[in-house]
């Protein structure tokens, strides 16, 4: 479990890592005033913006679920291959959904693999406690 938890950080990061980048090319092209980013508001900004917001504020929601059940077989020392593939398939979903969100942004396409994450994380749950 740890290891797809790692690769979930290290999504994270990226994504954390391309939003910073894309607010600072946002104040250099003149897009976004620096004063935007105190309190994320006060101006409309292009939707590049929002757009890698958004993907980087996902990083925060769902896999939360993940963090936790993932620390639970971790600290229970329950070894379960099944779980390990679902914990896999989860971070392969979050990685699809990132890179949909990140790109063409297609919402249908999107909307699957975020569903898609979302049932192998609530399988993760239901593998815990049965």
């Amino acid at each position: 479990m740890l290891y797809p938890m790692f690769a979930m950080v290290i999504l994270t990061f990226i994504i954390g890592v391309i939003t910073l980048k894309t607010r600072f090319a946002s104040v250099k092209n003149g897009d976004v005033k620096a004063g935007y980013y105190r309190l994320m508001g006060g101006q409309d900004v292009p939707n590049y913006v929002t757009q890698t917001t958004r993907a980087f504020n996902n990083q925060f929601e769902v896999p939360v679920l993940f963090y936790v059940v993932c620390t639970l077989y971790i600290s229970m020392g329950i070894e379960n291959p099944y779980a390990v593939y679902a914990a896999w398939a989860f971070v392969f979903f979050r990685i699809a959904h990132a890179v949909i969100h990140l790109t063409y942004n297609h919402v249908l396409h999107r909307l699957t693999a975020y569903w898609l994450a979302i049932v192998c994380v609530f399988a993760l749950w239901l593998l815990l406690v049965l």
